[in-house]
């Protein structure tokens, strides 16, 4: 199967919310086979469904300070934290043409993640562990999706370099003792945008797909 893949910078994140829709819109009616969106976001806390607002620390003021938005979403999980320095994958897969399970996928998403950051030398795990990947007890990527007609949305934030204080300000994917680390804090100095071409890769490994970049315009943020 095809997948079309583009990297769009940093977006703020209801536009790049609504992209998605589109996207599973096409990807529902056949339109599009497969679509994996990649992005940056200025800071937010984005609370999935099992989610609560008491899992946001901070004050409205605070929040204020911090330039902080939240945004209440439709996928699973609970509260996280998105900002400069992580990269958003959204891959859009219809997971019947795939014949895959949630929890198939939600695992074949951790495998993507783990053999990118194997590509940096840095040894990550999923196995025995809460969703997402793990550097030792330390939390690297977080994962959350949401399924609808088939076809996914949300997807995997994978911390390449950014600011991991702003995480003292959650609770974390609902856990409160958790320790967050990022490729720059096991010792890899790399921007996001390099990055990017390897989780590509590693996602057509797993997934057995031929990745291509879009030309059609199907990425195209309204405005």
């Amino acid at each position: 199967m095809e997948c079309l893949t583009s990297y769009i910078g940093e977006t703020d994140y209801l536009p790049a919310w609504d992209l998605q829709r589109r996207l599973h819109s096409k990807v529902a009616s056949g339109e599009v086979p497969c679509a994996m969106l990649l992005v940056q976001h200025p800071h937010i806390y984005t609370i999935g469904r099992r989610g609560a607002q008491s899992d946001i620390l901070a004050s409205s003021e605070d929040l204020d300070q911090l330039g902080i938005t939240v945004h209440e979403i439709d996928r699973g999980g609970e509260v996280t934290y998105h900002g400069p320095g992580q990269l958003i994958s959204y891959p859009i897969v219809n997971l019947r043409a795939a014949n895959l399970g949630p929890l198939r996928y939600v695992a074949a998403l951790e495998e993507t993640t783990v053999r990118t950051l194997r590509e940096y030398g840095i040894q990550a795990d999923s196995d025995n562990k809460p969703t997402g990947v793990w550097v030792d007890e330390a939390k690297i990527a977080a994962i959350g999706v949401r399924v609808s007609r088939g076809v996914t949305t949300h997807g995997l934030a994978l911390n390449v370099n950014p600011n991991l204080r702003y995480f003292d300000h959650i609770v974390p994917c609902g856990m409160p003792n958790v320790k967050m680390t990022s490729m720059a804090d096991q010792g890899v100095e790399i921007s996001v945008p390099e990055v990017v071409p390897d989780v590509i890769r590693a996602f057509g490994e797993v997934f057995s797909w031929e990745m291509r970049p879009d030309t059609s315009g199907q990425f195209c943020l309204e405005v």
